[in-house]
C-alpha cells in the first residue's frame, strides 16, 4: 500500500487542532464510497450528524490499516542487541487491536510473547510494535498468529518462539452467532517450545 499518512483524528476544537496529514486523495475516494453506502443503507448522508462521517470513516480505517506501511522485521532489527542470556524471555498481555477480514468488524484481546534467545536479545517495545504492525491489518487471528511468530523466529533467530493470542470477535458478539461471552484462543510455536516440558513452563507463567 502506497499511501503515506499519520496516525491524527480530523475533528478541530475551539482552542485545539491536529495536523491532518492523509493522503486526501485516498480519504476522497473512500470517502466518496462511503456516502453512497449510507444511501443503500437508507440514510441521508446530508442530514447534519453525517456530513462528516464519510470522511471519518475514510479516516478510521486508514489508521486501522496502518500496519501495512509497517515492516515489521524491520522494527526488530532496530533494537537488536548481542547478549549471552539464554533463559525464555515472555512479554505477555500485550492488547491486541484487529479487523476481521470476513466482516470487517473488530476483534480485540490480548497476545503472549515469548523466546528463548540465541546470541542477540530485543528491545522490550519492540515486541508489542511487532504485534501492532501484523495486527493493523485486515485479519484472520489464526494468520495473525503465525505472521508475529515467524517474524521474530526469521528475524532473531532463537532458539525458539512462543505466541497466545485470546480475542474477542465483534463479528461473533454483534451479529451472527451472538455468542457474548466466546473467547478464541490461538498459538503457535517453534524450536525449543515444541518441547513439551518447554511449552508447558510457558503456558503456566502467562496464566
Amino acid at each position: 500500500m502506497s499511501v503515506k499518512r499519520k496516525m491524527v483524528d480530523d475533528d478541530d476544537v475551539e482552542g485545539y487542532s491536529k495536523t491532518d496529514n492523509y493522503h486526501p486523495v485516498t480519504v476522497k475516494r473512500v470517502a466518496d464510497k462511503y456516502r453512497t453506502i449510507l444511501k443503500d443503507l437508507g440514510e441521508n448522508p446530508e442530514r447534519e450528524g453525517l456530513l462528516k462521517t464519510p470522511d471519518r470513516v475514510s479516516k478510521a480505517l486508514h489508521y486501522l490499516t496502518h500496519g501495512y506501511d509497517l515492516d515489521p522485521a524491520e522494527i526488530l532489527k532496530s533494537a537488536m542487541f548481542a547478549e549471552e542470556y539464554s533463559q525464555m524471555v515472555i512479554v505477555k498481555d500485550i492488547e491486541v487491536y484487529s479487523m476481521c477480514e470476513h466482516h470487517m468488524l473488530p476483534f480485540l484481546g490480548k497476545a503472549h510473547i515469548a523466546y528463548i534467545p540465541n546470541g542477540h536479545i530485543v528491545g522490550l517495545s519492540k515486541i508489542p510494535r511487532v504485534v501492532d504492525a501484523f495486527a493493523r491489518r485486515l485479519q484472520v487471528q489464526e494468520r495473525l498468529t503465525m505472521e508475529i511468530r515467524n517474524c521474530i523466529q526469521d528475524t532473531l533467530n532463537p532458539l525458539g518462539v512462543a505466541v497466545v493470542i485470546e480475542a474477542k470477535h465483534l463479528c461473533m458478539i454483534m451479529r451472527g452467532i451472538q455468542k457474548q461471552n466466546s473467547t478464541t484462543t490461538t498459538s503457535a510455536f517453534t524450536g525449543e517450545f515444541n518441547v513439551e516440558k518447554t511449552r508447558a513452563e510457558f503456558l503456566r507463567l502467562i496464566q
